[in-house]
C-alpha cells in the first residue's frame, strides 16, 4: 500500500528529497520503478548491527537515530541513504539504526540499489560521496 503516492502525480516530488536533487524527471521516475515504499514508527529497528545487508533505505520523512556497539552516535534526517554500506563492502552492518519519529523511507534492495547505481551516474556519485565522507569521518 502506497503511503504517498496517493498524494503526488508523477514523481517530481521526490526531487525535494535532498538525495535525489538534480535528478531528472526520468531518474525520478525510474528511482520509484526501483524502490519500494516502507514506514516505520518510533522505535523501530531499520537495521541491526552485525546483521547481513540485504537492502538499504533514503529517509523521505522522519529521523533516525545510529547507533555502535549500542552507544549513540548521530541522528539522521531526511535525504540522507543508510544501508548503503554493507551493500558495497558486503560486510555485516558496522551499526544500528533505530527510527527516532514515525518515519517514511524508500528500500533498495541489493539488485536494486545496484541497478540504480549502474543506471544513474548522479546517484553512483552521490553514493560514492557518501561513503568517502563516513569513511574519512569514521577513519
Amino acid at each position: 500500500m502506497s503511503f504517498w503516492r496517493k498524494d503526488h502525480n508523477g514523481a517530481d516530488w521526490l526531487g525535494e528529497v535532498a538525495f535525489f536533487e538534480g535528478f531528472t524527471p526520468e531518474d525520478l521516475q525510474r528511482v520509484v520503478a526501483l524502490s519500494s515504499e516502507v514506514s516505520a514508527n518510533a522505535g523501530t529497528i531499520i537495521i541491526d548491527q552485525g546483521d547481513a545487508g540485504a537492502d538499504c533505505f533514503v529517509i523521505v520523512e522522519g529521523t533516525a537515530g545510529v547507533f555502535i556497539n549500542g552507544e549513540f552516535v548521530t541522528s539522521l534526517s531526511s535525504g540522507t541513504m543508510v544501508g548503503e554500506m554493507a551493500l558495497v563492502d558486503h560486510r555485516p552492518r558496522t551499526a544500528t539504526v533505530m527510527a527516532e519519529t514515525e518515519m517514511k523511507m524508500l528500500r533498495f534492495h541489493a539488485r536494486q540499489f545496484r541497478r540504480l547505481l549502474d543506471e544513474m551516474p548522479k546517484a553512483s556519485e552521490r553514493v560514492m560521496t557518501l561513503l568517502h565522507d563516513r569513511l574519512t569521518k569514521d577513519g
